[in-house]
């Protein structure tokens, strides 16, 4: 301390110093002329979708016009809570208008932009919290935006959805630790307060407009259009079996329900309730027309005609086997089946030769014999049992499967090969076997057994039970030299189907 008394600071360095406070205060504060830029960009977009909304809305109020010069009775009520709207948008609008008017002259003083379009000091910070918060006009647009959303609320009947959207709109509560004025002007750049203004204007604008058309909606919405009586044919289905009934509704468009209208097909009347069947004797398209009467309020009796058609066809099922063309012994045979106009609740699938079981959306067939099977198809119509169509497979055993040496590599995945060359460490493997499938191209599953084959080497010829190595296989293997041939041979293998196969050979090279 002693020594700050001993060299007390000239005028020189205090001007020094305070010039350098002044200049970290003004680059803390200092908001770049590209962000400044981006809120007059934003304020020009905000304008341009007002000028927009206003030319649609004028469209609108015309429209509304013209309904109430049409029918002044049922429109008034609606246009005049129209007028009191265009009122209330039109009053806040240019409140707010006038409050970014008022910031920027604070700034531009006599340069000020009527239209606040164009503002010389957009970096200004001080403005918009001096005429908002010091003069109070915050607190007043935060009033008039809380009675304007009220009023919105209140035009609108309540409705939950509106009132959630005009509450999201004009949103002016508090933030935590600070008041919405503050949030909105306290230390805000003068572009950017005016931006935020302009929004509010532009919500303004569509809210006014979407209120508009809410409004003109309300003029017929307890209405009941009807523009022409029409009588309509409502069928249960337009495809029927041979056998079975056709049935369909015959109903009158905006009918009166006190009125009584009575249902003719051809000149025949039929049920009270409009309800038509006939019997469906033949196949092909069966055409019908006729009329239903019906008195009119001036006691006029009118006839309103109709015409319909439906198709017969003859008794048909879908069947379709999804493997393969034929059916196979001692395999699951996967079958989709189906009739056309008819639920899969009410198919029942048998089969002669074979045995049939339901899985999820298909059918299991399990042929019991080696002749050929008849599949037959039938659905519950009407409540009776009608079959519908049949169709018979030839039964085949399943084909010849490919033989394989399996065995595992030294990273322990699985190989299958049907020649190769193997060291003696993977022969003597106790998971070496031998194994009979498809391979990777199969087309259908079915599981085999290796049931016994023969090794051939130079030093001679040792049969094995099973599908792995013998022990004596093991010692001919053992006396082998790299580059010495195996020979697997009179490979048998049984299938699913109990058929016991020879198949082709395999050969391994020593290495």
């Amino acid at each position: 301390m002693s020594g700050a008394k001993n060299c007390p600071e000239t005028p020189r360095q205090k001007m020094i110093g305070m010039m350098y406070l002044v200049l970290t205060a003004m680059l803390a504060l200092n908001v770049s002329s590209e962000v400044l830029q981006g809120f007059t960009l934003v304020n020009q977009t905000l304008h341009s979708s007002i000028q927009s909304a206003d030319v649609r809305m004028e469209a609108l109020y015309d429209d509304f016009q013209s309904l109430y010069d049409q029918n002044p009775t049922k429109v008034k009520e609606w246009l005049d809570k129209a007028h009191l709207l265009e009122q209330k948008s039109d009053s806040i609008y240019d409140y707010i208008q006038n409050f970014k008017y008022q910031m920027i002259r604070l700034a531009d003083k006599s340069d000020a932009d009527p239209e606040a379009m164009d503002i010389k000091a957009k970096d200004n910070l001080d403005v918009a919290g001096q005429y908002a918060l010091v003069q109070g006009n915050g607190k007043e647009l935060k009033k008039r935006l809380e009675e304007y959303r009220q009023f919105l609320v209140d035009l609108s009947a309540g409705d939950s959805l509106k009132r959630a959207m005009y509450e999201l709109i004009f949103d002016v509560k508090d933030p935590a630790g600070k008041s919405w004025e503050q949030a909105m002007f306290e230390m805000m750049p003068l572009s950017a307060a005016v931006t935020l203004l302009t929004k509010y204007q532009s919500d303004i604008r569509t809210t006014e407009m979407d209120m508009v058309q809410y409004l003109k909606a309300q003029t017929d919405a307890s209405d009941f259009r009807v523009n022409k009586i029409e009588a309509l044919v409502v069928p249960n289905s337009n495809y029927v079996m041979k056998g079975s009934k056709y049935s369909a509704k015959i109903v009158l468009a905006a009918v009166d329900s006190t009125a009584r209208p009575a249902y003719f097909v051809g000149n025949e009347q039929i049920a009270e309730d409009g309800v038509f069947e006939r019997m469906a004797t033949t196949t092909g398209v069966v055409e019908y027309s006729g009329y239903i009467r019906l008195p009119g309020n001036d006691g006029i009796v009118r006839n309103y005609p109709f015409s319909s058609e439906y198709t017969v066809g003859e008794p048909t099922a879908t069947i379709s086997n999804i493997d393969l063309n034929v059916v196979y012994l001692g395999i699951d045979n996967k079958f989709s089946i189906s009739v056309p106009g008819v639920t899969a609740e009410d198919i029942e699938v048998s089969a002669q030769g074979a045995k049939v079981q339901k899985s999820g959306a298909y059918y299991i067939i399990n042929p019991t014999q080696d002749k050929d099977i008849n599949i037959i198809v039938s659905a519950r119509l009407d409540g009776q049992l009608v079959q519908m169509g049949s169709m018979q497979y030839r039964v085949k055993y399943i084909p010849d499967p490919k033989s394989f040496v399996r065995y595992y590599d030294r990273g322990g995945v699985e190989r299958q090969v049907q020649e190769g060359r193997l060291s003696k460490n993977i022969l003597r493997n106790d998971r070496f076997t031998l194994i009979a499938s498809y391979g990777a191209d199969e087309l259908i599953k079915a599981n085999f057994d290796v049931v016994s084959f023969s090794m051939t080497t130079k030093i001679g010829t040792v049969d094995a039970q099973g599908n792995k190595l013998t022990k004596r296989q093991l010692d001919d293997i053992n006396r082998l030299e790299r580059g010495d041939i195996i020979t697997f041979r009179n490979i048998k293998a049984k299938g699913p189907d109990g058929k016991v196969r020879t198949l082709s050979l395999l050969q391994i090279e020593i290495i």
